[in-house]
């Protein structure tokens, strides 16, 4: 089943990276409850293929990048980037991509909380397993506001400009 506009995200872990050791994070892979991540709070997410592949790292990151301040003051507490690819893979492309501070670059490596949403891609036939689909949505204490959900191959809704139309 596919997450739809008015449902609540399920429940599930993802890892993040985490640079300097503060508020209770060690430095290194962090696992966190999405429920509770999202409680009271205004939330961008994006979900791509893959870490450092062409169209992730040339436009979708760099667009959520630099709409931040954009976003932000439209009220968004915290932007999420969801990609199949273990923490220090995400951790990698952050820096790689200057994300700190602006992007949270959110780790989903067995692929459990993309297929929980319903939003997956099979790429095994590519060499890359199953993998997050590209998407958008905007989340309110939990809740799916908006859901831009692309068709194969296409990078059209579900960049950083359509989602600032939702916020």
């Amino acid at each position: 089943m596919t997450i739809k506009i008015g449902d609540v995200l399920p429940a599930g872990v993802l890892s993040e990276f985490i640079e300097v050791e503060g508020n209770g994070c060690a430095v290194g892979p962090n696992s966190f409850k999405v429920e509770d991540m999202v409680k009271g709070k205004k939330i961008a997410i994006f979900g791509l293929p893959g870490a450092f592949t062409p169209t992730c790292s040339a436009k979708h990151v760099p667009g959520y990048l630099a709409n931040h301040d954009t976003l932000k003051s439209k009220g968004v507490d915290e932007i999420w980037c969801i990609s199949v690819n273990d923490a220090f893979v995400m951790g990698a492309w952050g820096r790689e991509q200057k994300a700190a501070g602006k992007v949270r670059m959110m780790a989903d490596g067995s692929s459990a909380y993309s297929q929980a949403l319903g939003l997956t891609l099979d790429l095994t036939a590519r060499g890359m397993g199953v993998r997050s689909d590209r998407y958008s949505m905007y989340v309110v204490d939990g809740v799916v506001k908006s859901l831009n959900r692309e068709a194969p191959g296409k990078f059209d809704v579900s960049n950083a400009e359509t989602l600032m139309t939702q916020v």
